[in-house]
């Protein structure tokens, strides 16, 4: 590829975090976006940046073949971009079934419409670093096995693989994108480590770390994330690339309580954690770390912000929806 010019870009998961950056980058380039929504989010991204008016939407359900192949048709979609997903830990541990249906189901079906498509060229399926689940060997490497025990590891590890078996059987040209955690403005999940945190300095209050602050994550900005779905689209024609999955993290793993401690001092608060819990929470993942290597060298791929920086826009970004959005500055 050598420009997004016009391209016909569908994005599955358009008013998620990560969707409505990678959206709103797609149109800044040049292409003709589509985006599927199945629910109204007024306070997305999407939304807030008013990228909604310089797309087209199709309003539907990801797990409805038909729906999903009229778009591909009627848009003559060159390039997909998958990921919509339900995310958030907590309810695939309480509903599993809503998890695995729109993860899991949503997942084959756009890419069995993508297979009888004859216009899509390329498509990029969002996995995850969760995919590989609890794992003696760190940092997870790409050709370890996937090993998802709870309801959203699994259902992660389950989208991953068949997006593999679709390139495998079916010469699909797939890619697959296993991110770090991403952080950055638009994610409305409060009871998530930074947004939550950020809420709270922002309200002078201080944070609550549920755990006992131990459990290690690593933290990918926004931005650099959209770049890595850029740069696997990109590259998804060469041999080398198409049908394999790559990590994406910046090779950095910090404590929930590193995290927290982090956010604070960006902020220039003076104040201090609460810790309430003891090791990681039910359906959580202890340690996670990846070697993102793979991606370096076959993609040259390298994160541009480091943490304090990621954490001071992001922070810019709440402050400022908070206020104007909610009323609460």
């Amino acid at each position: 590829m050598n420009s997004w010019q016009d391209k016909n870009v569908l994005v599955t998961g358009c008013t998620g975090m990560i969707g409505s950056w990678l959206t709103n980058k797609l149109v800044k380039n040049g292409a003709r976006v589509v985006g599927m929504i199945r629910d109204h989010v007024s306070f997305s991204n999407l939304y807030q940046e008013g990228t909604i008016q310089s797309m087209a939407v199709a309003y539907g359900d990801i797990t409805d073949y038909q729906f999903v192949n009229r778009v591909l048709a009627e848009y003559e979609i060159d390039t997909v971009f998958h990921l919509a997903a339900q995310t958030i830990v907590s309810i695939a541990n309480r509903s599993p079934l809503s998890t695995f249906e729109s993860n899991i189901k949503g997942t084959w079906t756009i890419l069995e419409a993508c297979r009888l498509s004859p216009t899509v060229e390329r498509v990029v399926v969002a996995s995850s670093d969760k995919a590989y689940g609890p794992q003696e060997k760190l940092p997870y490497r790409e050709d370890q096995p996937l090993c998802g025990r709870h309801p959203y590891d699994v259902s992660k590890s389950c989208c991953d693989l068949i997006a593999q078996s679709f390139y495998h059987t079916y010469r699909l040209p797939v890619v697959i994108s296993r991110l770090a955690n991403v952080y950055g403005g638009g994610d409305l999940n409060f009871n998530r480590i930074v947004p939550g945190t950020i809420k709270a300095v922002l309200q002078e209050r201080s944070p609550i770390i549920r755990s006992d602050g131990s459990p290690l994550r690593e933290y990918l900005y926004v931005e650099d994330a959209v770049n890595a779905y850029l740069c696997l689209a990109e590259n998804v024609h060469r041999l080398e690339v198409m049908g394999q999955a790559f990590n994406f993290a910046p090779h950095r793993p910090y404590s929930v309580k590193e995290m927290v401690e982090e956010i604070i001092k960006v902020s220039g608060k003076d104040l201090h954690p609460v810790i309430q819990g003891r090791g990681a929470l039910v359906g959580e993942i202890d340690h996670q770390y990846s070697d993102s290597n793979k991606s370096r060298q076959l993609l040259e791929w390298l994160p541009q912000w480091d943490l304090a920086a990621g954490l001071s826009k992001t922070i810019e970004w709440y402050h400022r929806y908070l206020k104007e959005v909610k009323g609460l500055g």
